[in-house]
């Protein structure tokens, strides 16, 4: 191991951190904020090859064989969003836990602008992305009491896009939830497959959940994966919100909206139930 790769060894150990990410400031009034009572909550290591990333993990204070919830981020890092929502998730009665999946590539939190995160983010294989959720997933089971027989994955936005891979990838998963994940793309040697190339012979569940207005995904492209999951035999679904933007979920940005973010909410909760995992 090079000079390089063991000082990055070290840095991949390093912590979560608070608040939220620099890029997404000033931070909107209407942020949820959801408290750890009645949970074991906090920042955990997961081990990986070459070391350890950080990881957000909230779960019941008491009992054990929970079903798991893996939380995909966005580009901005597991910030207070994404902690936040793992924290709600495990008010549910969930094992949830979100991986930092770029820490590898660089610290995405003390950034400032969305353009040097992407930088950052369009350096992250896709391959490293599945092998961190494959060991998230076994630290769950292993360390956490997670019931493996009961695994399901949420993400937003670019973990969105994973959210659709992932349940392709995994057998062990038996939901998924993906919000304005991203669904066409240019096959590359990082990205080299994207949800639309999966979509009819996917086996998975997924919900997909999409604003009418995103202008980052054309309507078009949802069109075209809901066609191929038809095809299939996933019974996968994709509901559009007509008039809500990208990030419509994120309630501490100006994108949020209130009723389309409740009623996805609702629908990821009934969607895991119909699917066994609760």
């Amino acid at each position: 191991m090079n000079e390089k790769l063991t000082r990055r060894k070290f840095m991949v150990t390093a912590s979560l951190a608070t608040g939220f990410a620099m890029a997404v400031h000033p931070v909107s009034a209407k942020t949820i904020t959801t408290d750890s009572n009645g949970l074991l909550a906090g920042a955990v290591k997961i081990p990986v090859k070459n070391g350890a990333i950080p990881a957000y993990r909230a779960q019941p204070a008491s009992g054990s064989n929970f079903p798991i919830i893996l939380v995909v981020q966005e580009i901005f890092g597991v910030h207070e969003h994404i902690q936040d929502v793992v924290r709600r998730l495990a008010k549910l009665g969930y094992l949830a836990i979100a991986p930092e999946l770029f820490v590898r590539q660089g610290d995405v939190l003390k950034l400032s602008s969305v353009e040097e995160i992407r930088a950052v983010v369009a350096k992250v294989p896709d391959a490293q992305v599945f092998a961190d959720l494959d060991a998230t997933l076994a630290w769950a089971v292993k360390s956490s009491q997670g019931n493996v027989d009961r695994v399901g994955i949420t993400g937003f936005c670019w973990g969105g896009r994973i959210t659709w891979l992932y349940a392709a990838y995994n057998p062990k998963v038996k939901a998924g939830v993906a919000w304005y994940g991203r669904l066409v793309g240019e096959s590359t040697p990082l990205t080299p497959r994207h949800p639309v190339d999966i979509a009819a012979t996917l086996s998975v569940p997924v919900l997909g959940l999409y604003g009418g207005k995103d202008t980052g995904i054309p309507l078009e492209s949802v069109d075209k994966v809901r066609t191929l999951l038809a095809s299939g035999r996933s019974k996968s679904e994709i509901v559009v919100y007509p008039e809500a933007p990208h990030a419509f979920f994120a309630d501490y940005r100006p994108s949020y909206r209130e009723t389309e973010a409740k009623d996805g909410w609702d629908r990821l909760q009934k969607w895991f139930k119909s699917q066994g995992l609760m």
